[in-house]
């Protein structure tokens, strides 16, 4: 597993991390704990050096089994968490005593002193422009309770506000094949302010394994049911807000584009890893198995640049004109 930094005076991670929002099992089919702690473990066998998960992955559940992992591992691992989608802040409650108290249970539920990374996690554009609440953060890391603190965000916009704020370590955003927007403008604009990218949803939800038909159905509350056209949250954070059906016959497309020996997950992954700007990407995993598949990207060959090229023009061409929602 090859590393990067986290921008400019930040710490060093895997290429690869891994998404925790699925081993809080609040959606889809519950991993259990045993199994959560298989996923996790496996993680660390394959090099992965970096866990992003957020205080409401499973009402805490995430985070209270990454502690009891570390607790009893001797690997070095990153924790990056998240506030501010409670039901008790979105979308116009948000305090600095509400930001304490969140991180402070964090922290107990991470068996932390201090959280390595402390994302906003996409609150709304006029919070992020009042600015208060990074002055919020700037004293959390002052009085040691975060080491550094970034923003998960759904626009370009959102990304090009918070990277003008003093001290803004990371930015995670929603980057794949199928989205690809943020390549020409916000992508180069954090990379010269050194502010790391971690890339969230880097197969849109399944959609860029190339393994989903038109006969595939997903359990009721499962997002890419409930939210398969934003009916719960934005719709960009369910198959990159490409209608389901549109996203299996452009995936099948993809199919023809893959270089000899290389899966669409490989390929879609080292797409992303061949933009320098991007620190890591954090695939979400049901199982040990997606996991290892996932980490093979790292070592994979890069693309060649005709094959980048191309699929640049695929998804101008092809895919862009399908993309709903805030973006």
């Amino acid at each position: 597993m090859k590393k990067r930094n986290l921008g400019n005076n930040g710490f060093e991670i895997s290429e690869i991390g891994l998404g925790c929002w699925q081993i809080g099992a609040n959606w889809g089919n519950e991993i259990d704990k045993k199994k959560a702690l298989e996923i996790l473990d496996e993680a660390v066998n394959n090099g992965i050096t970096f866990f992003d998960t957020a205080d409401v992955y499973g009402d805490g559940r995430s985070e209270t089994l990454i502690g009891e992992f570390l607790k009893n591992s001797k690997a070095k691992i990153k924790v990056a968490t998240k506030f501010g989608r409670g039901s008790d802040l979105f979308p116009n409650n948000y305090t600095q005593q509400a930001l304490i108290d969140s991180v402070d249970a964090s922290r107990k539920r991470l068996n932390v002193d201090c959280i390595d990374l402390l994302q906003l996690h996409c609150i709304p554009t006029e919070v992020l422009k009042k600015g208060e609440v990074f002055d919020w953060l700037r004293i959390l890391k002052k009085e040691g309770k975060i080491t550094h603190f970034g923003a998960s965000v759904e626009t370009v916009e959102q990304g090009l506000l918070c990277i003008e704020q003093e001290e803004l370590q990371s930015l995670q955003v929603i980057y794949n094949i199928f989205r690809q927007k943020l390549t020409k403008e916000l992508l180069p604009q954090a990379h010269a302010k050194g502010v790391g990218i971690i890339v969230r949803l880097p197969l849109a939800s399944g959609l860029l394994t190339g393994k989903f038909t038109n006969e595939t159905q997903f359990l009721e509350n499962d997002h890419r049911n409930f939210n398969s056209d934003g009916q719960a949250f934005n719709v960009g954070e369910t198959f990159a807000g490409i209608p389901f059906e549109t996203g299996i016959k452009l995936s099948d497309e993809l199919k023809a584009f893959c270089p000899e020996n290389m899966s669409m997950v490989e390929m879609a992954l080292r797409w992303i890893l061949d933009h320098k700007e991007v620190s890591t990407i954090i695939p979400g995993a049901s199982s040990p198995m997606h996991v290892s598949g996932n980490s093979k990207a790292s070592n994979s060959p890069h693309l060649s640049k005709k094959l980048m090229i191309d699929l640049e023009e695929f998804y101008h061409n092809n895919v862009q004109k399908h993309i709903r929602g805030v973006y």
